[in-house]
């Protein structure tokens, strides 16, 4: 018998750990700290400009400039790593997403400022062809079907002009299969050993990434869903394959998204291949919280403190979101 079931009350009492702040620090089974945080974001064209996101209070497209001017705040906060999105014009997107293999494009321009300006900021980029596509789909769509072989074609020469730009992790969010050993391969033959792939192995087709697609002026733009190769809602075993298959393929790290409605895949994902595993708490979550505080109906700062510590009970390594500087402004205060 495990001796921890034979305690009994009165010799046990377990309210006795939890008397004062410093006795629950002592014994707590988990910690967060600001290493733990990635920022996350959008860049636009233009100079000097914050665009406010209505459906993400508190985030904003930025300019060049200012995306440069944010890592340099996040850096003093001790924020280590960033993950940008591109938010395009619509007028460059079109059905093959041609825009995401230019090594001039946005994003390519973004992460060469701020490895300039910030050059130990770690930069995680997306691939995939959603921001870039007039359907917004991830990938190639022919006759209303994702073509996924010609579709992974395209995605290791972005995977390629990022890493050329400076980019220090790739993260593939498309879910096409395969996309990871091709990458894998591209990069490698390409000299870029060292980069490292961070896989969206466990990414559900969730009704969670409104404010996200609003963020990438793709709202109204989605024709169809993405079922077809964003995984069910309903299976937990099937990430347990996409996982194990994406490790296979090379993956230095896996990822599930969204976050907190999907904690049970996070601690399996964790338990079953004890790799680095990350967490993305997506826009709808992170907008949801923000509703809840301005109408008063959450204490905001609690409950985001208190989601980010139960990433890290089910086995998060690490977390994407957009609340990070208030994450870790609230843990430099505690």
């Amino acid at each position: 018998m495990n001796p921890s079931l034979a305690q009994s009350f009165p010799n046990s009492r377990l309210r006795r750990t939890r008397q004062t702040p410093w006795l629950r620090n002592l014994v707590a089974e988990n910690t967060l700290t600001i290493n733990d945080l990635i920022w996350t974001g959008f860049v636009m064209e233009g100079s000097a400009l914050r665009e406010p996101i209505a459906s993400l209070p508190g985030v904003a497209r930025l300019s060049i400039d200012e995306l440069v001017a944010e890592a340099q705040e996040l850096k003093s906060l001790g924020i280590n790593a960033m993950a940008v999105f591109p938010a395009l014009d619509p007028k460059i997107k079109n059905a093959t997403g041609s825009e995401a293999v230019n090594p001039d494009n946005l994003i390519c321009r973004a992460v060469s400022a701020v490895k300039k300006a910030v050059p130990e900021m770690g930069i995680i980029c997306d691939v995939a062809l959603d921001p870039f596509t007039d359907h917004a789909h991830d990938g190639l769509l022919v006759d209303g079907k994702i073509l996924n072989d010609e579709t992974v074609e395209i995605l290791c020469t972005q995977a390629l002009v990022q890493v050329k730009a400076g980019c220090d992790i790739i993260a593939p969010s498309d879910m096409m299969d395969g996309r990871i050993g091709a990458i894998r391969k591209a990069l490698d033959n390409n000299g870029f050993q060292d980069k490292l792939i961070l896989s969206y192995a466990a990414k559900y087709a969730s009704g969670f990434y409104g404010p996200f697609r609003d963020a990438l002026n793709n709202k109204g733009s989605l024709k169809g869903d993405k079922k077809t190769y964003q995984m069910d809602a309903a299976n937990s075993d099937e990430a347990i394959r996409e996982v194990a298959m994406d490790i296979n393929e090379g993956a230095d790290m896996v990822m599930v998204k969204p976050g907190l409605p999907y904690l049970d895949i996070v601690s399996r994902v964790k338990q079953t291949f004890n790799m680095p595993t990350f967490v993305y708490q997506v826009s709808g979550e992170y907008a949801m919280m923000k509703a809840a505080a301005a109408n008063g109906w959450i204490d905001g700062e609690r409950i985001l403190m208190e989601t980010m510590l139960c990433f890290k009970r089910a086995g998060a390594d690490a977390i994407l979101t957009y609340a990070a500087k208030d994450v870790a402004k609230l843990l430099t205060k505690i």
